[in-house]
């Protein structure tokens, strides 16, 4: 079975910037990406990647600060996370899934891999 394990969240000052790592333990599928879910809401599509590596996909309101990118050949996706703001606070899921559809509709019960994310705090 696939696994996905993250790397790379912790604490940052807004303005800040940290990059979160998504390790596949082999190949898998088609797009993986991004969710977060802060506390008291529900978990969202930030972004994703296709398998070339040439489509990608971003949550409108993480567009032109956040940037994801994959590495095929280490079966890992990075989430390059920067100008980070108080409200980008929550966790991070990695998720695979065969479409894109799961990332742009945020819904979550379609994606299938997750990783057991990581926490990403900003403070003002």
């Amino acid at each position: 079975q696939v696994q996905l394990v993250e790397s790379g969240g912790g604490s940052v000052q807004a303005g800040g910037s940290l990059r979160l790592s998504c390790a596949a333990s082999t190949y898998t599928h088609n797009y993986m990406g991004w969710f977060r879910q802060a506390p008291g809401k529900e978990r969202e599509g930030v972004a994703a990647i296709d398998d070339t590596g040439k489509h990608t996909y971003y949550i409108d309101t993480v567009q032109g600060r956040f940037t994801i990118s994959r590495d095929n050949a280490k079966n890992t996706v990075y989430l390059q996370m920067n100008s980070l703001k108080p409200e980008d606070t929550a966790m991070y899921y990695c998720a695979a899934a065969s479409t894109l559809f799961p990332f742009v509709t945020s819904r979550a019960a379609q994606v299938e891999r997750w990783g057991q994310g990581t926490q990403v705090t900003v403070s003002s």
